[in-house]
Parts: structure tokens; sequence; C-alpha cells
């Protein structure tokens, strides 16, 4: 099993890879003001989330995100815990991402 924190230029590359899902844990408010492009939204706060992410195909690759990379974290552990097999956090968030001057969709 492969759960890690990455950069933003490496979960760029990852993207760009098109191998992954790309699930985006911020609230639909968060998600409305710029996401990336191809990313599912599954607010991390909803009552129902762990529900939801456990209704995932577990051997599918995934890549989370969120604001500052905290809320994703503990998305990828519980996707860890519920036994995805490979999850990767962007560090730092959609934050980290901008800085970089990457593109974001709205």
């Amino acid at each position: 099993m492969n759960h890690t924190d990455i950069d933003a230029a490496s979960f760029k590359n990852h993207i760009e890879e098109d191998a992954f899902i790309l699930l985006d844990v911020r609230t639909d408010i968060e998600f409305k003001e710029g996401y990336l492009r191809g990313a599912k939204n599954i607010d991390f706060h909803h009552e129902s989330f762990e529900e939801i992410i456990d209704g995932l195909d577990k051997e599918k690759r995934y890549l989370v995100y969120c604001r500052s990379g905290n809320r994703s974290r503990q998305a990828m552990h519980l996707m860890r815990d519920l036994g995805f097999e490979e999850v990767h956090n962007l560090a730092g968030g959609i934050i980290a991402w901008n800085e970089l001057g990457f593109n974001i969709e709205k």
C-alpha cells in the first residue's frame, strides 16, 4: 500500500499521467471558488463522508487535496484504514498549488 504526502509539482505530474482519480475534499463553497480540472468534490465535513469514501473502488489510484493539506491528509489516512491501495495527498493543498502558478478551474 502506498499513502504519501507529495509536493505540488509531483501532484501535477501524477494528474497528467491520467492514471489517478482526483478528489477535492473541501466544502462545496470552496470548490466553487476554484478547483483542479477533473476533480470530484466530496466534502470532508459531510456527515456521510466516510460512507461515500468507503463506496469508492479501493483498487484505483487516488490523489486528494484540500485548501492547506490538513483535511486531505486526514482523508488519505482514512482511505488507508479503509483498505485503499494507493492515495497521495497534496502537501500544502491548493495553497501550494497556487503558489507555483498552476491552473485552477472556476
